[in-house]
């Protein structure tokens, strides 16, 4: 069984708001504001994409001269977002590497400015061996195109993989190509859908 795992959410907790609710004072609807209207999703899309963070925080900056100080906190502070590994999916994935028969891969969305400190941190992050950082290929799930890469680098039929991730969007995507798709919802849920 080959199974591809995002990073973010499914093997390590992202909580971007560790940073910036305490920023904005605990105002959930200024940090709703601020994620959604300034650091947006193209903001983060960018810096996962490859492009260097300080050149799209300065972009941005420029933009936003009011928020410059909080933009520049997305990377500045950006380890505080990762307060942990997402309960139970370390040991799993070690039960999970016992069986020869399964074969473990990575897919995430992340920037490689910051996903080489991140995985000297994490122990889980380093079980994985054959994994692609879309930093590093210029796009972002849900191209279909990134899944592709995947498959080809790894030499994988899309029928033969199951899909791990917390975006209904990257599951999607990955479907479309013949993969079968799990959502993330915790890792008891998880071992409730797969074979181990």
């Amino acid at each position: 069984m080959n199974i591809i795992f995002d990073f973010g959410n499914v093997l390590v907790r992202w909580e971007p708001e560790r940073v910036f609710l305490p920023y904005f004072g605990g105002s959930k609807e200024k940090f709703d504001y601020f994620w959604d209207k300034i650091c947006d999703a193209d903001f983060r899309n960018r810096i996962d994409a490859g492009e260097r963070q300080w050149d799209v925080i300065k972009e941005y900056q420029e933009r936003h001269p009011e928020y410059a100080e909080a933009i520049a906190l997305y990377y500045t502070r950006w380890e505080e977002s990762l307060p942990g590994e997402m309960p139970g999916m370390l040991e799993l994935l070690r039960k999970l590497k016992s069986n020869p028969d399964n074969h473990i891969y990575g897919l995430t969305n992340w920037s490689m400015e910051t996903y080489p400190k991140a995985r000297e941190r994490f122990d889980v992050l380093r079980e994985i061996d054959n994994y692609i950082v879309s930093g590093n290929e210029g796009m972002v799930k849900p191209n279909p195109e990134i899944f592709k890469r995947l498959l080809a680098q790894f030499s994988l039929k899309a029928e033969d993989c199951i899909f791990v991730d917390d975006n209904p969007a990257n599951v999607e995507s990955a479907c479309k190509l013949g993969m079968h798709g799990i959502i993330f919802r915790g890792c008891e849920d998880l071992i409730r859908q797969i074979t181990i």
